[in-house]
C-alpha cells in the first residue's frame, strides 16, 4: 500500500471532488430554473420546486461521493488520526456518532475496504521535525486582526449613535451601540496588549494563565475547534497534573495550523533531547 499523500493534499482533492460540486448542484438549480422561468419555459412554481431539487441532488452525490473519496484519502495518507480530525473540521465529513454518516452510500467492496484501512487507526501518526522553527516561538496578539475588528466595531459603535439620534430604532440603536462598544473596548485592549499569551520551545509551555509546564507535565495537547462555518473557532489546549489549559486562538499573531506545526516540532525536540 503506497502512503505518498498528505493530509493537506487529500482535503484539498475532498473540497475539489465532493463539496465544490456540492456546492454547485445547491446553487446551480436554482439558477438554472430562474433562467428557465425568465425564458418563460417554466412557472414560477418551478423556482421553488429547483431548491428541493438541488438540495437532494447535491445531498445524493455527497453521499456516493464522499464514501470513494474516504477509501482513497485514508489508503494512501499515512497519518489517518490527523487526517480524520481535519477532514471534519473542514466539514467533509461528519462526526462518528453523526446520523448523516448512515446516508452515505456503500457498496459491499466499499465496506470490505473500509473494514480493512480501519486497522491503520491502530497506529500512532508520525511527524517530522519542521528544520525552519527556531529555537523558541512567542505567540502574541495579532495586531493587525484585532485593529480591523476594532474598526469593525467602531462602525458599529458609529451606526448604532446614529440611529438612537437620527431614527425611532431605539432598540436596534441600542443593541448596536451596546456591542459595538463593548467588543471594540475588547478589540482595543488586544491592540496594546504586549504581553506574551504563549511562549514555547523544545523544553516546554508557558500560557498567559498558566506557568511554566515541561514536556514531561504536558499530555493531549492539541489545536482543536469547536463549532463550524463563520461560527467556528480554535482553541490551544492541553492537559497538566492538575489542571489543563484551554487558549481562544483566533485573535493571536498565528494561524492554527502553524500552531499545530509548533506543537509538533517542539515535542519532537523534547524527546531527541531526553531519550
Amino acid at each position: 500500500m503506497r502512503e505518498q499523500i498528505t493530509v493537506d493534499k487529500a482535503i484539498k482533492r475532498g473540497h475539489l471532488t465532493v463539496n465544490l460540486p456540492v456546492w454547485l448542484l445547491l446553487l446551480g438549480t436554482p439558477c438554472i430554473a430562474m433562467f428557465l422561468f425568465s425564458q418563460k419555459l417554466i412557472p414560477n412554481w418551478g423556482i421553488a420546486i429547483s431548491f428541493l431539487i438541488g438540495f437532494l441532488l447535491a445531498w445524493l452525490y455527497w453521499s456516493y461521493r464522499i464514501t470513494k473519496w474516504r477509501i482513497w484519502a485514508f489508503e494512501n495518507v499515512r497519518n489517518v488520526h490527523e487526517l480524520k480530525k481535519k477532514a471534519i473540521q473542514q466539514g467533509l465529513i461528519w462526526k462518528d456518532n453523526s446520523w448523516f454518516n448512515k446516508t452515505e452510500i456503500k457498496t459491499d467492496s466499499d465496506k470490505r475496504k473500509w473494514a480493512e484501512l480501519e486497522k491503520k487507526f491502530e497506529k500512532k501518526d508520525v511527524f517530522k521535525e519542521d528544520r525552519s522553527v527556531p529555537s523558541q516561538s512567542v505567540i502574541y496578539y495579532s495586531k493587525i486582526k484585532n485593529t480591523y475588528e476594532f474598526i469593525i466595531m467602531l462602525i458599529c459603535l458609529a451606526g448604532g449613535i446614529y440611529l438612537l439620534v437620527n431614527s425611532d430604532s431605539y432598540i436596534f440603536g441600542t443593541l448596536l451601540t451596546l456591542a459595538g462598544g463593548y467588543f471594540g473596548f475588547k478589540e482595543l485592549k488586544q491592540v496594546f496588549d504586549r504581553n506574551p499569551q504563549i511562549t514555547i520551545d523544545s523544553k516546554g509551555i508557558k500560557t498567559i494563565n498558566t506557568e511554566f509546564k515541561s514536556w514531561s507535565e504536558i499530555k493531549n495537547e492539541e489545536v482543536l475547534m469547536e463549532g463550524s462555518g463563520k461560527h467556528r473557532e480554535f482553541y490551544f489546549i492541553y492537559d497538566y497534573k492538575n489542571g489543563f489549559e484551554k487558549l481562544k486562538i483566533d485573535d493571536y499573531d498565528i494561524s492554527p495550523k502553524k500552531l499545530e506545526n509548533l506543537i509538533r516540532t517542539y515535542r519532537i525536540r523534547n524527546n531527541k533531547n531526553y531519550r
